[in-house]
Order: structure tokens, then sequence, then C-alpha cells
């Protein structure tokens, strides 16, 4: 069987871009609503009153619409939704992408037949999580850009569900869904569709307290953009339904020239003629419309070295080469003897794991643009000052001589400031006006036409009128004639004419892939007149039927109510505590004696990298603690040993961090015990529909998402079981959460874990950010690195309300705490609880050892903006 060609599924964050990528040969499209809920709010997107047109243009071009919907709903937002969503299924959207698990079970309600995708942000990581996606009514999961080729070939082995798969565009530096820096510095939440962009934001190095010069590395963040082209055809290989290419924030011509060369590079595959010329060519054009430098992203498994650059966070495109000297209005510049890789500097070499042995065979194969001749038009820019300089030297060339191996460039008036420019900066190539022209020139042919297949099938006999049935895209229409068939004299409706004269179908969306005249008699005619307006009115009934969109049935009537309080019916009682209990977490031994010491009845432990955690099971339990044990924050295909090292510890209570852990620990042969099963943050509950479909499944508690603030709270708790709630109540929030290990990338030159040599295990490293807060980075035993907030966060001045309103589980998280600064906090919060101390005390004792003091965080209003503009 041949492989399947997979769809090329471009960004539309405005209707030109839209109308680039269809003209390009985009397969699909996806873009988000003015409305909100979409994780790109910063585009200019698409009015829901008008969606119908928009779907309209859409499929005459032969293409689907996927609308995002892809970002965590708040309580008050949910009546808000339930219309979207109705409207949305109306207009003949293909498909939804979904972030949230209330817009699924939402959406079911009011049509069942609507194609949902889980999106990227709902971190669908593992077989087990895509379990619990199916449960939802998702048929295909956005896979994380996190997966190597390898881990996505094994997910692919383990489900059947559609595999969708970034394959161009800006990587994020954090876990999608598991980012919290827009939130915690900036109260503008990525799970809402306001990222602040905190991983393109400069940090100096603290290692062991010490400040580490990097010189002019700073962007420790800030990954090059991904180009998967060597990926595809392994991809193709695995069979995945979609390469989904990102930049909803680019305009048309990043969209005409990533589309248009993706599309070339997979027809090529299939065909069995890759061009690797014409590819150099696309990834140039590519480069020069918008790159930050190009990388395998993790496609190829992780590298440390290769992924992040370090000196700049924005767009460059292509590099020319160095400044050898300046005179006047122009610029020598000679291209580097050795061609710059984007590597760091912290350490060139980049030693093969032992044995040779690599996590991918795309390892080591950066995707390569070919090399570019400047020409005047082009626009450069300097390397000169600082990259977040908003005014950094450069602009269009006016003039090109060679010299030598390099050029001459030459500039015009007003021109870039050469007074900053100097021997020995680098240079970029970062536009070509030919694209643009290249794009105009497409977008002014109009529509794309001819795109979708049709089969036609004839039939009649002599006296009888003809009647043609076509189908296309599960459309059916039916015209039938007004003249009565009739002898021919010559050859008649043979099967040549009826091509002819029903397949001239130029102007219409249509192209005839099929012509059925079995059941036609011989011998007949019919005027060719007739022949024509029976295809144009069948054209005319199919093109309308093709623009509504797929055949659905809406429920108009109000769903949410019915849908809340038939899954809040499926959550089994369990009696609430008589006193609230504090919760707390440890990452160390330290941390455990003080909360032994404090007398308490239960603990948390997050033994990050594992190491000791069955001694400090041990040492609890024979403390009498009641034993909870944290999973990992994420789970990619081929560690689901993690969860069953903990299975064998025998915890009392899990604390669940990521969908395929709690399938893990819910699908339980009949008759076998489970643990208590506690929903960490991470699982992103930010209203009652989500909380009550997880307390339905089987979690015991859930805690309160980080992106809650408190008016969005307590609108949530009016309609849950408040005692089944924690809330984090003094913490460092956890911001990033990324694959890209700080650790191997500067103190060591090992690409991944098995050639990094474990810096992790000798030193501390903290990221100070520009404002000289040092934010502690921790390694888990993925080799991942959760970077923590340098200020901590207390709810404390909500905890009277908290108490009134039911809750019981406060939890207090440590990162780096001694046991002498843990038990300061912990009495200080025990003093709380019990009603010792007011609020404000309870926050002045624990700050006492804060470096850089205690916040409200994201328990604070933070915007009197409408909820439903938020996002």
């Amino acid at each position: 069987m041949p492989p399947r060609r997979p769809e090329i599924l471009a960004p539309a964050g405005d209707l030109e871009s839209l109308r680039a990528a269809l003209a390009s040969g985009a397969d699909a499209v996806y873009f988000g609503l003015d409305e909100g809920f979409n994780a790109r709010a910063r585009a200019d997107n698409f009015s829901l009153a008008r969606l119908p047109e928009t779907m309209a243009v859409v499929h005459r071009a032969g293409a689907r619409a996927y609308v995002t919907l892809n970002t965590l709903v708040f309580e008050p937002e949910l009546p808000v939704v339930e219309r979207i969503l109705r409207r949305v299924a109306e207009s003949g959207v293909d498909a939804l992408i979904i972030q949230d698990p209330a817009i699924a079970l939402l959406a079911r309600a009011i049509c069942p037949q609507l194609e949902l995708h889980a999106s990227t942000q709902m971190t669908v990581s593992s077989a087990e999580g895509i379990r619990f996606a199916r449960a939802l009514g998702i048929t295909r999961v956005v896979v994380p850009r996190e997966l190597s080729t390898t881990e996505i070939r094994r997910l692919a082995g383990q489900t059947d569900m559609e595999l969708e798969v970034f394959i161009h565009g800006a990587l994020c530096m954090s876990w999608s869904g598991q980012c919290l820096t827009s939130e915690a510095w900036g109260g503008r939440s990525a799970n809402r569709g306001q990222c602040a962009q905190s991983c393109r934001l400069p940090y100096d190095l603290v290692v062991d307290h010490q400040t580490r010069d990097l010189g002019d590395v700073r962007y420790l963040l800030s990954p090059k953009d991904l180009a998967g082209v060597r990926a595809v055809p392994e991809l193709i290989d695995i069979g995945v339904h979609s390469l989904k290419i990102e930049g909803r924030l680019k305009g048309p011509q990043y969209v005409t020239t990533t589309v248009q060369g993706y599309r070339r590079w997979v027809e090529g595959i299939l065909e069995g003629k890759p061009d690797e010329r014409q590819l150099e060519k696309d990834l140039a054009a590519m480069s020069l419309t918008y790159s930050r430098g190009f990388s395998n992203g993790f496609l190829a498994g992780s590298d440390h070295q290769t992924l992040v650059e370090g000196r700049f966070p924005k767009h460059r495109g292509l590099y020319l080469g160095r400044v050898r000297s300046v005179s006047g209005k122009e610029v020598v510049v000679t291209p580097d003897e050795r061609p710059w890789t984007g590597g760091l500097g912290l350490g060139e070499a980049r030693p093969e794991a032992p044995n040779g042995q690599v996590s991918s065979p795309l390892a080591g194969n950066e995707p390569t643009p070919a090399a570019v001749d400047p020409r005047p038009g082009m626009g450069v820019v300097f390397d000169a000052g600082a990259p977040e300089d908003k005014h950094e030297p450069g602009g269009p060339i006016f003039r090109v001589d060679r010299k030598g191996n390099g050029w001459v460039l030459g500039f015009g008036h007003p021109g870039p400031d050469l007074g900053r420019v100097a021997p020995g900066q680098r240079v970029w190539l970062n536009s070509d006006p030919s694209l643009a022209r290249h794009t105009e020139s497409l977008l002014s042919h109009g529509e794309p036409e001819g795109r979708i297949p049709l089969t036609l099938k004839v039939s009649g006999a002599e006296g009888t009128p003809l009647r043609l049935h076509a189908s296309a895209w599960g459309h059916e229409s039916t015209a039938t004639g007004q003249t009565p068939l009739a002898p021919s004299k010559g050859k008649g409706l043979d099967e040549a004419l009826l091509r002819d004269k029903l397949g001239a179908m130029g102007g219409t969306p249509f192209t005839l892939a099929r012509l059925d005249c079995t059941e036609l008699a011989p011998g007949l005619h019919l005027p060719v007149s007739e022949l024509k307006a029976l295809r144009r009115d069948l054209v005319a009934e199919l093109t309308a039927a093709v623009e509504r969109g797929p055949k659905r049935t809406v429920e108009e009537k109000p769903v949410l109510e019915q849908v809340r309080a038939s899954l809040l019916e499926r959550v089994p009682e369990m009696p609430a505590e008589d006193t609230p209990r504090l919760l707390p977490l440890c990452r160390n031994d330290a941390q455990l004696e003080a909360v032994i010491a404090a007398g308490l009845r239960e603990v948390e432990l997050d033994w990050m990298e594992m190491v000791g955690l069955q001694r400090a099971v041990e040492r609890a339990r024979a403390a009498g603690l009641r034993v909870t044990i944290a999973t990992v924050r994420v789970q990619k295909p081929g560690e689901e040993g993690y969860d069953a090292r903990l299975d064998k510890l025998r915890p009392d209570a899990v604390l669940v961090r990521h969908w395929g852990a709690m399938m893990h620990f819910l699908e339980r042969p009949a008759g076998q015990p489970r643990p208590v099963l506690h929903g960490d943050f991470s699982l992103n509950v930010t209203n009652s529909v989500t909380a009550a479909y997880l307390l339905g499944i089987g979690l015991d508690t859930l805690t309160f998402s980080h992106d809650l603030d408190e008016t969005q709270l307590f609108s949530l708790l009016e309609h849950v079981p408040a005692h089944r709630f924690a809330v984090a109540l003094h913490h460092h929030i956890a911001t990033f959460h990324t694959e890209h290990c700080v650790y191997s990338h500067t103190l060591s030159s090992g690409r991944d874990y098995r050639s990094c040599g474990r810096p992790c295990e000798k030193h501390q490293i903290s990221l100070r950010d520009r404002i000289g807060l040092e934010h502690p980075v921790i390694v888990d035993v993925g080799c991942r690195n959760t970077v923590f907030n340098a200020q901590a966060q207390s709810a404390a001045s909500l905890v009277p309300k908290l108490l009134a309103r039911g809750v019981k589980r406060f939890r207090v998280e440590f990162v780096r705490e001694s046991r002498e600064e843990a038990t300061r906090v912990l009495t200080a919060y025990q003093e709380l609880l019990a009603g010792r101390i007011p609020p404000s005390e309870a926050v002045r004792r624990a700050a006492v050892h804060e470096q850089f003091g205690v916040t409200r965080g994201t328990m604070q209003v933070l915007s009197q903006v409408p909820e439903t503009k938020r996002g």
C-alpha cells in the first residue's frame, strides 16, 4: 500500500494569510475567532458573524478549516462558549482544535458530528493520554513538539488515533499547556492566548550563587525555529495525518513560502524524486520571510547544544558573513571560512553518545538553506549592540559589487546608521522584495479552482430524460433533463462527448475525477445546450452544499446546565474532613524532616530526580505520615516505567500531573486496589464542567489551576464540592517546564543525557532576569528542567473565605528551602489555619527567608476586562 499523503496544514492569522495558504495549495487552514478562546489572541483572527462566508471560501478551494478554541475556559465564560460552539457548528467548520475538556464535552452535546482535535496545549503526550482524549470524543491529537520521530513512531504503533505534527515555525521553550511564565510574571496567561514570550527575554546564568559570564550569549531560553524538512520522509512512513506549520502571527509571504516549500518536498518524496536543490532554495525563501535560525527542533531528539543559539531572540534571516570594513555608505562583507552554524560557542564539539548511539536518524542533520548572493532591494541587518535594540542598523541594499569572495554593499539616503557598524559584526539578509511580489501575484489570480474531485454518474434510456448524479466530499446532487432522449444519427452521447461537455468545469471548485456511463443506453441524442445546462445546475447545487460544509445536526436548546448536572451526578460521594489540612510538598530530605517535626499527618513527595525516593517514603511512613507521591509533569512514549516505579512504592496517594499518569492509575484490573488520586495544577482545571468530569471518572481531589484569580476561583466553587479541591497556599510557581536542559547547554558540551556528564548533580543553576530576580532551575528524572519563580506566592489572604466556602486542603510547596526555612513556613501556615494569627502575619513570618519577598501572585484580581475578551 502506498504511504498516505499527509495534509499540509497552514496558519491563517488574517484573511490575506488565509487566501495565501489556499492559493499556495494548503490542504487545510487553522485560525482563531475575534470572540477569543484561541491561543493567538494577538492575531487579527476572524469574525464569528462572517464565519459561514469564510468557510465557503475555504471549501471552494478544496481545503478544510479548523477553528482554534484552544485555551482554558473560566466559569463565567461557559455560557459564552456554548453560544460560540453552536454558531461554529452551524457555520460548517470542519473541526475544532481544543485544550479544555469542557469544550469537548459541550461540543459533543451541541453537535455530536463536530470533529474535535486535541491541541498541543492539551499536553497529550502518550498512548495513555490518548485514551483519555478518545473518551472525550477527540479524533486527532496534535502531538507535543518535544517528541522525536522515534517517539512519534512508537506512539503511532500504540494507537490508531490521527496524529498531527508541527513541522515548521517558532518553537515554545516550555511544553505547551505547561508554561506559566506569562501568568506568574505578567498576569497574562499563555493558557489564555496571551503569551508574553518570556522565553525571548535575556537572562544571566547564576551557577552556585555566582554569575557566570557567557559573553553575548544571554537568550538562554530562546530556541531557534523548527524546519522539520529532514523528518518528513520518516513522518510519511509513520503515517502521520497532518504536517502543521506554526505562524498565525506572521503574514501572507511567510505562509506562501512555507506551504509551497513543504508541498513540493512532500510530493517529491511521495514520487520518489525528492529535489534537494529545490529544498535548499525553499528553505532560503523561508529564512528570508522569518527565521531565528533553523533546527530540527526535537524531531531528531534532544540536542542541547544546537537548539538555542543564545545571541538574539528575533528574526535574523540568512547569514551572509562578517563585516570586514566600513567606508562612507559602503560595507565590505565576506563569508566565514567555516560556515556559521548558530552554535553557542560554549562547547563547539558535539560528541555522540556512548557507542555512537543517537536518539534519531536525523541527529546532526540540520536543515540547511542554500547560500544566497545579496541583490539590490534585499534587506540586511547588522549585529550591532544589544539584540533587543528596536533600532539596530539595517535596511535595503542599493548596490552590490563583487569583491573577491565577498561583496561591497552600498546603501542610500536614508540608510542604516553605519556609524554603529564595525568590522567583525555578523551580517544577515532579512528580506527579499521578490518574495513579496510572488505572493502578490499569487493572490491576484483570484480563488483556486478545480481542486475538488467529482464523481459523475450518467443514466438514461430512449424516451426518458437524461439523469446526472454527482458526488463530491460526501455531498450528492442530482439533475434531470427536460427533453426525452432520442435515437442519435451519429455516435450520440458516447463517453468522449460526455467527458468533454460535462467535464468542462472551469471557474468551479470541481474537477471531473470519474465518469460512470454504464447505466446510459448507447446511441442516444440530447442537445449539447441541455447537457451544459444540466452541468451548470448540478454544479451550482453541489457548490452550495460544499460551501456549507459537513452534514450535521445542531442542538438549539441550551445544554450547559444539563451537561454539568449529568457530570456531577457521576461524582461519587466523599466525606469532608472535619478540620483544614496543611499539605506540605517536599523536594529533599531536609524539608521532609521539617514536616515530620511539625507533627503533620500527610506529606507529598516530589523527588524530581527520584534518587532517594524510596528512602524518603520509608522515613515518612516510619513517622506515621500518609504518603503521597507526585508523578512527573509530562511523560513521553517509552517512559511508562516512571508510573510503574511509583506503583512499586505503594503510596497512599498519587499526585497526578498528566493525563497519561491519570489513566495509568485509573485503568486497574477489577479488584485491584488503587491509591487515592489527587489531580495537580498541571491538569489545568478552570471550570466546573472539566472538574465534574475528572471527579466523575475517578480522581478523588483536584488542585485549582494557577491561571485562576480570586474571582474566577470562587465562581468555580459555586458549582462543585469545595472539599474535593486543594489550593496552593504558598509556593514558587513552576513557570517553564522544558525539554531543553540549561545545565547541559551551558555547563557541558553534551547533546543529551548520555553525553552531558550530569552537571546537574554537581551544581545549582538559577536564571537572573532583567529586574534582578533569580529563578531556580531544577532537573527531573526525565532530564527536563523546571524553572521556578523567584518570588513565592501566597493565598493567605483568601484563607478565611476559602474555609467558609468549605475548602479543606491547603498545599505548601518547597523548592530549595532548608529545614529551618521550611519549618518557619510550616509553622506560619499552621497557625493561620488554626485561626491563631491573621493572614498578614502568616505572610510576614513565611517571607522572612524569601530573598525576593512573597506576593499574592495569581490569587489577585488582575483585570477588569470582560472574561470573553481576555483570551
